[in-house]
């Protein structure tokens, strides 16, 4: 008879500050996990649609365009000491860029 070893997998993702930023709970969060993003500090820099393309070929489908707008406020939230209480909501991400263009 084989000896096999039993492996454990943790059953929560590790603690992580991603759950301060509005409208990310667990959900999201496993969202950001599986794209390499582990706390608010990772989304500096960061483009939500390249973020949100990543996601997508991760699964292996194209996700719910909502996940692009919470990844949009997301981005907005690291990178901004000070916010704007509208561009805390995920859906005032809907029809905005991130970084939004300024109008000439």
């Amino acid at each position: 008879m084989k000896n096999y070893i039993k492996l454990q997998f943790p059953k929560e993702i590790p603690a992580s500050d991603l759950k301060k930023i509005p409208s990310v709970g667990a959900n999201m969060e496993k969202h950001l996990h599986n794209i390499g993003i582990r706390c608010i500090a990772d989304l500096r820099g960061k483009s939500p649609e390249e973020l949100y393309h990543l996601d997508c070929l991760k699964k292996g489908f194209q996700d719910d365009r909502c996940v692009l707008y919470v990844f949009r406020c997301a981005v907005y939230f690291a990178e901004h000491e000070q916010h704007e209480p509208e561009k805390l909501k995920w859906w005032y991400w809907k029809d905005k860029e991130y970084p939004e263009k300024e109008d000439n």
